[in-house]
């Protein structure tokens, strides 16, 4: 693994629960893709702001179980737990050669798990929007 290992940093955000981590770790570039959003999220200030409400809202609880890595990309797979509903999912993050992330991935089960998740990702976007 490179010194500067883009899912090491990850894992350190997760367990530090600090968003203002996040920031040096995307590549200007980066495409967010999340679960509950049609669209792609395009650039560093919308993948941070899905970042950050997702350490809140999965925050604790979150818990990685496996990983798989190619050299510039790896697939996380976690579960937590949401009021009351277990969510598992898996986190498919890809990085460039400066060891920044590109792509960030986000698939979830079972339905019910993303709907809970839907619900509040929605209400902590908009509480860290006002």
């Amino acid at each position: 693994m490179p010194e500067n290992d883009p899912i090491a940093r990850w894992h350190e955000i997760v367990r530090a629960q600090d968003p203002d981590l996040i920031d040096d770790l995307l590549a200007e570039s980066v495409v967010f893709r999340s679960p509950a959003v049609h669209t792609p999220q395009e650039g560093p200030q919308r993948t941070r702001a899905y970042l950050a409400a997702a350490l809140v809202v999965l925050g604790p609880g979150l818990t990685y179980h496996r990983e798989w890595r190619r050299p510039s990309s790896a697939v996380l797979e976690f579960t937590t737990t949401i009021a009351g509903t277990e969510v598992h999912g898996v986190d498919m993050i890809e990085w460039d050669d400066d060891q920044r992330i590109t792509e960030f991935t986000v698939m979830v089960r079972p339905v019910k798990g993303l709907q809970v998740l839907m619900e509040h990702m929605g209400a902590e976007l908009a509480r860290a929007a006002s």
